[in-house]
């Protein structure tokens, strides 16, 4: 697009994704559509708002912030929630607002620019990518520049930015946002030809016991099935929101997504879901849900109604491996947290996250906490690395 439209703009704040058509939210995370992060479509956050997983009742109130031209195209986008708590969002903030509150603060409501739920990197200062280098790096700017304001004229107290990508998270830390870092567990694809191939890369000791678990998993005479795309019907959609539910109780006290939002998935955007299920006699026992991009498969959520030693790492982790080698992906993002991922393969790569506290004192405490887990989480992961399964010659992030 001509860069001289850019002239007048305008930075609004919409109550829902539907206020933005979904060609224009789109356009702003990828020039190719086959190119978008799987959860910063249209088609999944309006699923999360059409289930009502997210809304005032769930205590994530869209308040997306949209940057238009004078003619009305929309040039750039943020997913930004209005929040009375700080579940669902995987970068803990519990014990700043604990602080804050004992000291006669009021911490909550505040705005999360985020994906519910969803502990993924990804563009959160999402601008049009046929724009000019220097003319995206102003809107990136505008766009965190407009979520201060809000902040602002809405007297809450803090904003976060999680889980946005390393250029993005530059661009917020210019701008006087206090950086996080985190890691998560990730596996590369080396141009492995088969899973075989891919366990010639490690250690013979870690090879060897990686062969035992999947025979582990295998000899429970569970038949897994990946399914894709319209393989995917309501009737696995029952189950497995079962095995979800199951988990979410044990884990967290109560499911965040309901049911509808997977049916809203298979018909909006079901080629990009990549679901693994386990039956046995012809009863469902187990499954893990993934979204595909075109060069990485993330994994989200997991459950089971049986308990068959190394299953989990069976369906989770090395099915994923084996989709992704055979759709020649280059990385599984196995989700959140789980040093237990290291010797089967993932090692730690560097997430980040950024923090706008209106308090100065607040703003310093954490600022002095930040620094010192920054340079932890940089140990840690060199220390993690050295310690992976790979032979020394194949052991890189």
């Amino acid at each position: 697009m001509n860069d001289s439209s850019l002239s007048d703009l305008s930075l609004k704040v919409v109550g829902s994704i539907h206020k933005v058509p979904a060609e224009s939210w789109d356009a702003c995370a990828a020039t190719d559509r086959r190119e978008i992060n799987p959860f910063v479509r249209h088609d999944f956050l309006s699923a999360l708002e059409d289930s009502n997983s997210v809304g005032l009742d769930a205590g994530w109130k869209p308040q997306h912030l949209v940057l238009e031209a004078a003619d009305g195209q929309v040039l750039g986008c943020a997913p930004i929630y209005l929040k009375g708590h700080s579940y669902g969002e995987y970068v803990f903030d519990w014990g700043w607002a604990q602080a804050y509150e004992r000291a006669g603060g009021r911490y909550y409501p505040k705005l999360q620019c985020a994906v519910p739920f969803t502990p993924v990197t990804g563009p959160r200062l999402m601008v049009r990518p046929d724009l000019r280098a220097e003319t995206r790096t102003a809107l990136h700017r505008t766009l965190v520049a407009g979520m201060i304001e809000l902040a602002r004229e809405l007297k809450v107290s803090s904003v976060h930015v999680t889980f946005p990508t390393e250029p993005e998270f530059e661009v917020m830390t210019a701008a006087g946002l206090l950086p996080r870092l985190g890691r998560q567990y990730h596996w590369k694809n080396d141009g492995y030809a088969s899973f075989d191939d891919f366990l010639e890369a490690l250690s013979s000791r870690k090879r060897k016991n990686i062969r035992k678990e999947r025979e582990k998993a295998n000899e429970a005479g569970i038949e897994i099935l990946t399914l894709v795309g319209d393989e995917i019907t309501s009737e696995h959609w029952d189950a497995f929101y079962k095995f979800y539910q199951s988990t979410s109780d044990r884990k967290w006290g109560s499911a965040y997504l309901e049911r509808s939002f997977f049916d809203l998935l298979s018909a909006r955007m079901g080629e990009a879901v990549v679901l693994m299920m386990g039956r046995k006699d012809g009863r469902w026992v187990c499954g893990a849900i993934n979204f595909r991009s075109h060069d990485t498969l993330y994994g989200r959520n997991w459950g089971t109604i049986v308990d068959v030693p190394m299953l989990h790492f069976e369906v989770c982790y090395y099915r994923a491996i084996d989709f992704a080698i055979a759709n020649k992906l280059a990385w599984v993002e196995a989700g959140a947290q789980g040093e237990h991922k290291l010797q089967r393969g993932y090692l730690p790569r560097a997430t980040y996250s950024a923090h706008w506290i209106a308090d100065a004192g607040l703003r310093g405490a954490v600022a002095r906490f930040l620094e010192a887990e920054r340079q932890s989480v940089v140990d840690d992961m060199e220390a993690l690395t050295e310690l992976g399964p790979f032979k020394r010659e194949n052991a890189s992030p």
